[in-house]
């Protein structure tokens, strides 16, 4: 039987390009660079989405460590993506609002082999929910209350 947890955010966009946000009592700030009209108070929601799946991979990573007592001092992870800004910015459709690819480096501080370390990987790829949202189709409504 499934144990199903609910993630909620709330976040308040005011003059500007700041948003604010309150995750579990934790006051976090979204905002776009200087150069592009922001204040630069905080990451943007592109570099949040990736700090999300690099530290997802980093978490799921030591619970895989954990559970499987693998020896594993420590995880660099570095994520990386190109967009078409012209899309974002409405100046063109060619291309999709996306990321056309992203890519997820990581360097395992273990003593392993490569093959283990690379299985290792797999699994915490396997269990990553951040990746897993990213990799497959998940429905998102966006509905006006």
């Amino acid at each position: 039987m499934a144990t199903m947890k609910t993630v909620e955010v709330e976040s308040k966009l005011g003059e500007r390009f700041t948003i604010e946000s309150h995750i579990r009592g934790h006051k976090m700030f979204v905002d776009q660079p200087v150069a592009a009209g922001g204040q630069d108070v905080g990451p943007t929601p592109l570099e949040y989405l990736f700090l999300s799946l690099g530290a997802c991979v980093g978490s799921i990573g030591r619970i895989v460590a954990n559970q499987k007592r693998i020896p594993v001092r420590g995880m660099r992870v570095a994520v990386s993506g190109e967009l078409d800004v012209n899309t974002l910015m409405g100046k063109g459709t060619e291309n999709r609002a996306g990321f056309a690819g992203i890519t997820v480096k990581v360097d395992v501080d273990a003593d392993l082999s490569k093959e283990e370390k690379q299985r290792f990987l797999d699994e915490v790829d396997r269990r990553c929910p951040v990746s897993d949202n990213l990799q497959r189709l998940t429905p998102v409504s966006i509905e006006l209350v």
